[in-house]
């Protein structure tokens, strides 16, 4: 490998993210077929290294704008599993008190300023938190995530200038899985090689395989160091998920075999095994880290069950703010 392996805990730590991911999402479809979870609900299985290999080179005073597809995003920057378990089945004790579920995930005490549901809404307030770090002299950087298709809207062109324009310490990062819903990215963009997109606004670009976790890693460095000195980046991450694009979707725009194909370079056994043969992490530590997330994500389903609905005398509360208790 060209970028240098993480020793053992090092190693054991990504792989137990990324691990933890895919279980808690497992678990999210079994909870959603049995009703427990409802509304419109995203997964993030195939997709998993990157958030990992971004995210654990953040600070604690960094910020993360996130899409609907953010529970991955949320887990590894440090939201706990059982707050956003009881957010999705809709209880208090939810981080958004059960009000946003599954596209809403929000933790001020992480900085994670929120999923989006709307496509490319995440970016002007990603420019925003970079503003107000900027005037007010932090070394704070904002990572925000979006799809692919999120680069066909205004939003993308009018963040991006404005971050060139302002040299806001921002990171673009592009989770390109190839499909904006159900349309082809050929379909969509006059342009395919995406990050080339900064160019026009003087921002640097690069892309990275995001099924490689280490490949995400490193160049997630780079970015985070350049964005940090009040650079910002893009950064594509061309990379596959391998279940629907929401738990609605019949999935007629691409085949079983492509997915198949797809599922290869699965991140999680990729990353594992590359580790094994370096004798960095064992078949011990596999399973140790998957009893670990099972162990936690049947916990949250636990806390999230004996969760409770919100009453509906508090229907029109956070309407407007609450002012500070006399």
């Amino acid at each position: 490998m060209s970028t240098p392996l993480p020793d053992h805990d090092q190693a054991r730590r990504l792989l137990w993210q990324m691990v933890r991911i895919r279980i808690f999402e497992e678990k999210c479809v079994e909870m959603y077929s049995a009703q427990k979870i409802r509304g419109f609900m995203h997964l993030y299985i195939g997709e998993e290294a990157i958030a990992t290999g971004v995210i654990h080179q953040l600070l604690p005073e960094d910020s993360i704008v996130a899409t609907y597809r953010e529970h991955g995003q949320a887990l590894v920057r440090g939201v706990s599993a059982n707050s956003i378990m009881a957010e999705m089945f809709g209880k208090v004790e939810g981080c958004a008190r059960g009000r946003g579920g599954s596209m809403h995930l929000f933790d001020a005490k992480t900085r994670f300023c929120g999923g989006n549901a709307i496509v490319g809404g995440g970016l002007p307030l990603a420019l925003g938190l970079a503003l107000a770090d900027k005037m007010q002299n932090r070394k704070a950087v904002t990572v925000c995530f979006f799809g692919e298709g999120a680069m066909a809207e205004g939003e993308f062109h009018e963040s991006l200038n404005l971050a060139g324009l302002w040299q806001l310490p921002v990171l673009f990062v592009c989770e390109n899985n190839l499909y904006a819903m159900g349309t082809a990215l050929r379909y969509t963009e006059s342009k395919t090689e995406l990050a080339s997109k900064g160019d026009a606004y003087g921002i640097a670009n690069a892309v990275v395989d995001g099924m490689d976790l280490l490949a995400v890693d490193e160049a997630a460095r780079k970015a985070i160091a350049a964005t940090r000195e009040g650079k910002p980046f893009l950064l594509e991450c061309r990379t596959y998920r391998f279940r629907a694009h929401s738990m609605f979707d019949a999935e007629l725009y691409r085949s079983k075999d492509e997915v198949a194909e797809w599922k290869k370079r699965d991140p999680i056994p990729l990353f594992f095994e590359a580790m094994k043969a370096a004798k960095v992490l064992s078949d011990a530590d596999l399973q140790a880290v998957e009893a670990e997330a099972a162990k936690e994500v049947d916990a949250a389903v636990a806390f999230a069950e004996a969760g409770t609905w919100e009453p509906v005398s508090d229907l029109t509360r956070f309407v407007y703010s609450e002012g500070a208790a006399s």
